[in-house]
């Protein structure tokens, strides 16, 4: 009887062995499975968001099922390959560009507004421009038919617009012909007909629009006696509304000026400035 117990021990010894390797292999293989749950709950929360509860409510797939939702997860992952990858700031980038592309329109509106109101403008003083140039130019045009016709006894000059439709665009055409002359070009003129022309275009400015004080320098210097007398003539005329100041080096010219301003050197070498009254000159 010793003898059986004693076997049955030993055979009791090797079964509990047995439960031992199979309950280490068995711990072994829960902690390999709750490792392996572990990071599918981290995944899933990862790229799903996920929590473990919301798994473990998840229900089984059957087979069917699955190779169904095997095909659909392998062609959403082909597309996204495709896709390429995914910029996690999208949304925040989407938003910042919207908010500067409503910034952009906002100010493109308002050039656009501020350029038709500058058109505007623009059109107004054209238009402003275009009634005071017309305005200005019949004036001129009207003075200076009559100079010309003081200046060159029996000729005849006209001014013209190159550019009548527009104003703004064109040129002023001046026509010269003094008596017994017919000439195309002002440049075929003398050069005293050619002042004498440039004089009368500038008092047929200073008649239509007077100014109080006028400066000419020199404007005389290639007129003969007869047109120089002429010239002192409109001057007179000029100097009945206004001051005339004129820089010459022709006789006749200052003596019809009221008062002579000029520099002198006295004999110490010294230049100085006089003036001097022509009416208060004894002769």
């Amino acid at each position: 009887r010793l003898a059986g117990l004693r076997r049955r021990e030993r055979a009791l010894e090797s079964r509990l062995e047995d439960v031992r390797r199979s309950l280490t292999e068995a711990e072994v293989r829960r902690a390999e499975l709750g490792a392996r749950a572990d990071m599918v709950a981290a995944r899933a929360l990862e790229e799903w968001g996920l929590e473990r509860a919301a798994l473990a409510a998840v229900a089984a797939l059957s087979q069917e099922e699955e190779g169904r939702a095997r095909g659909r997860l392998e062609r959403l992952e082909r597309e996204m390959k495709r896709m390429g990858p995914v910029n996690p700031r999208a949304a925040e980038e989407y938003e910042e560009a919207s908010a500067r592309e409503s910034f952009l329109v906002e100010q493109i509106d308002d050039l656009r507004r501020s350029r038709r109101d500058l058109l505007k403008v623009v059109r107004e003083v054209d238009d402003t421009i275009v009634e005071a140039f017309g305005n200005a130019f019949e004036a001129v045009s009207s003075e200076f038919a009559g100079v010309f016709a003081r200046i060159f006894p029996g000729g005849r000059g006209r001014l013209s617009l190159t550019g009548e439709n527009d104003l703004l665009a064109g040129g002023i055409d001046i026509e010269a012909r003094p008596p017994g002359k017919s000439v195309k070009k002002l440049s075929l003129l003398s050069g005293g007909e050619r002042s004498l022309v440039a004089l009368a275009f500038l008092f047929s400015i200073f008649r239509s629009l007077p100014s109080p004080f006028y400066l000419l320098d020199e404007v005389e210097a290639a007129l003969d006696d007869i047109n120089l007398q002429r010239f002192i003539e409109l001057v007179h005329e000029l100097q009945t509304r206004a001051q005339v100041m004129i820089v010459t080096h022709q006789k006749r010219t200052m003596e019809a000026a009221d008062v002579l301003y000029g520099v002198t050197m006295a004999a110490d070498g010294v230049s100085r400035v006089v003036a001097q009254r022509m009416h208060e000159v004894t002769v």
